[in-house]
């Protein structure tokens, strides 16, 4: 089994174990990530964020991104080009006016309220993926939207993975050129890497 196969093997399992979680377990498990996010310096000092919009059983960003938008912070959400697979940042000022179903049915800010921001601008990007593991590894859905957006990002700006435990493992299957995230958000701690090869993580006294 080569790489790429691993890799789809791996999403489905993740994916059809993230979809056994109730509405109420992705809410809960949501809150306390998003609890964990706002305390992070990285997002209390970002100016613009983006976030991925989230669909069926991911992490629920909506709460996230309207938070963000009441801190008076920029929030930023994906419109996804098929053709070229580019993503277009553009700010939302209002989750239910601004975005709707587009590329694959995940909902995406509307021609008409587009609001195109350079890539460079962006102090802190929010991540989706399927897995991740402990060396902050990621995989993605794999259309490579993600991979092709990062470079075009300030090289200092983080990435931050927003995860269920469930959906940590112990090695993601990934090609040299795969972007590690820089921090891994979950309901129950926070993992970061601070030295290059040793994991470290923030543990909290509530857990599920």
């Amino acid at each position: 089994m080569n790489i790429n196969e691993k890799k789809s093997v791996l999403r489905k399992k993740v994916i059809q174990l993230r979809d056994q979680l109730t509405k109420e377990e992705i809410m809960e498990k949501s809150s306390l990530i998003a609890e964990h996010l706002y305390k992070m310096a990285s997002y209390r000092n970002a100016k613009a964020v983006m976030f991925f919009i989230s669909f069926g059983s991911e992490v629920d960003t909506r709460p996230m991104v309207e938070e963000t938008i009441s801190r008076g912070k920029q929030a930023l959400a994906p419109k996804a080009i098929k053709d070229t697979r580019d993503l277009i940042p553009s700010q939302i000022l209002n989750w239910e006016k601004d975005l709707s179903p587009g590329a694959y049915n995940i909902p995406e800010p509307e021609e008409e309220t587009l609001r195109p921001r350079e890539p460079e601008i962006i102090d802190l990007l929010i991540v989706p993926g399927v897995a991740f593991d402990y060396e902050k590894r990621r995989l993605g859905y794999g259309g490579g939207y993600y991979d092709r957006f990062i470079s075009l990002l300030n090289p200092k700006t983080p990435l931050v993975a927003l995860s269920f435990e469930l959906q940590i493992i112990s090695e993601v299957p990934a090609d040299k050129w795969d972007r590690r995230v820089d921090y891994i958000i979950t309901e129950k701690r926070i993992i970061n890497q601070t030295n290059g090869s040793k994991p470290e993580q923030t543990r909290f006294t509530r857990s599920m």
